[in-house]
């Protein structure tokens, strides 16, 4: 009975040539941030993903041809896989300021939890002391993270939640960096305490972001919903 089952199921599609190649690929890349993560970035060579991942070593050269094309390979890979958990979330359909607050404190609990993360600014610490090269990589990927913290900035002023005379692009730098200090704290020290950074965080933002009306507004808000003091 078990053999005439399997007789009669419908044989697996084969794959096709281009599903194969993004297979292999997905799995170099996935080896490279595996070995980062748990032996630092000194011990990524070609031999050893070719290890990890069970492909041969002249495959990584065949799908990315240089350590700068895994390197934005990686970046690229992070990059879709971070995407889901803020569609998931809902941080686009917020308000400029209230987006853009959720998003850092979403992307900082995901680089506390996630090794994959980790490895990310591992080999940015690599490649800006000792590779100009794949520093392009990162700049690139930079740039494109602030014009988006850029576009949330003018859209939170177009909506009288941020102070017009506020530089948007300055800010998108500066949100940036905040970002990248404090993951890098992390990462040096694990223990760090991420709520309280968190909170103050927030807090110096808001009060250096939100025009006069809209902290009034937050603040009646908070008043309503205050508990009464019996006397």
């Amino acid at each position: 009975m078990s053999t005439q089952t399997t007789r009669n199921r419908p044989a697996a599609p084969r794959r096709t040539q281009a599903e194969r190649r993004e297979q292999s690929k997905r799995g170099l890349v996935e080896a490279a941030i595996a070995i980062i993560g748990s032996r630092g970035v000194s011990a990524m060579t070609f031999e050893t993903i070719g290890e990890e991942s069970g492909y041969s070593r002249s495959l990584v050269t065949q799908r990315f041809g240089s350590k700068l094309g895994l390197v934005q390979a990686v970046i690229d890979h992070l990059h879709a896989r971070m995407m889901p958990l803020f569609t998931a979330s809902s941080v686009a359909q917020r308000t400029g300021l209230d987006s853009l607050l959720a998003y850092t404190e979403l992307y900082l609990r995901k680089v506390a939890g996630d090794e994959g993360l980790r490895s990310y600014f591992k080999l940015l610490s690599s490649s800006v002391a000792d590779d100009d090269e794949l520093r392009s990589a990162f700049a690139e990927e930079h740039e494109r993270v602030r014009k988006g913290f850029a576009a949330h900035v003018r859209k939170a002023q177009s909506e009288g939640s941020i102070r017009e005379e506020l530089d948007a692009d300055a800010f998108a730098t500066l949100l940036g960096s905040l970002q990248l200090g404090i993951s890098m704290q992390l990462l040096v020290d694990p223990t760090t305490k991420l709520d309280p950074l968190i909170s103050a965080g927030t807090s110096v933002l808001r009060a250096g972001l939100v025009t006069g009306k809209a902290a009034g507004t937050k603040k009646r808000r908070d008043s309503v919903r205050a508990p009464r003091k019996r006397t």
